[in-house]
């Protein structure tokens, strides 16, 4: 006869605690209470009992064996497999980044690019305005209009006035008009500003157009 506390024998049968107090309760183990603690009484015929049961806790404690070393498997080849996607998603951030790094430099250049376009339309459309701006004058007031030859520093007079000055007819006028603007771009004595003609009579003989 042998004694065993409930934990022991739990173990020894390879059950649980609960399932030795059902044996106690239906009176397949016997039990006595030392130093208020149940002890279980093992008999030879208690014996024959746990050769019986032990292979099936023995079986139990394989597949729970082979059902961790699974999961552990498994749980190896998830990590592996999360490094891998780790990966694959730090390279394509990488990508990401310098795809936009690069269509940022594209757009940059193409402003800058339009930027210089615009200006020079800008500046040679300014130009362009300065060089054929009209001198503001009503035809029907005839100023005299004076301006400063920096070489020669003598007083010029339009052509309007000259002729004016010289009592000719509307239509003689207008054929010597015709005259200096035909001689414009070929005569250094015409001076021309904006549409406007201007002479110096005191520095050039005009003779042969008026």
């Amino acid at each position: 006869m042998k004694k065993l506390s409930v934990v022991d024998a739990a173990e020894y049968f390879g059950i649980s605690k609960e399932a030795i107090h059902n044996r106690i309760r239906r009176g397949s183990l016997e039990s006595v209470i030392e130093d208020g603690q149940k002890m279980v009484i093992l008999t030879q015929d208690t014996k024959v009992k746990r050769t019986r049961t032990a292979p099936r806790a023995k079986s139990k404690t394989s597949d729970d064996s082979n059902y961790y070393k699974l999961l552990e498997e498994q749980n190896r080849a998830l990590q592996e497999r999360v490094g891998v996607l780790e990966n694959e998603t730090r390279t394509l951030r990488d990508q990401k980044e310098l795809m936009l790094v690069q269509e940022r430099e594209k757009i940059e250049d193409i402003y800058k690019e339009k930027d210089e376009q615009f200006k020079n339309l800008l500046n040679t459309l300014s130009q362009q305005f300065m060089l054929n701006a009209p001198m503001e004058q009503k035809e029907e007031t005839v100023e005299v209009e004076m301006i400063e030859d920096k070489k020669s520093q003598n007083s010029s007079i339009s052509l309007k006035k000259y002729l004016k000055s010289k009592k000719l007819s509307k239509k003689k006028c207008i054929k010597i008009q015709n005259k200096f603007k035909k001689r414009v771009k070929n005569d250094e004595r015409i001076i021309t500003i904006g549409s406007k003609i201007y002479l110096n009579p005191s520095k050039y003989d005009y003779s042969d157009l008026v």
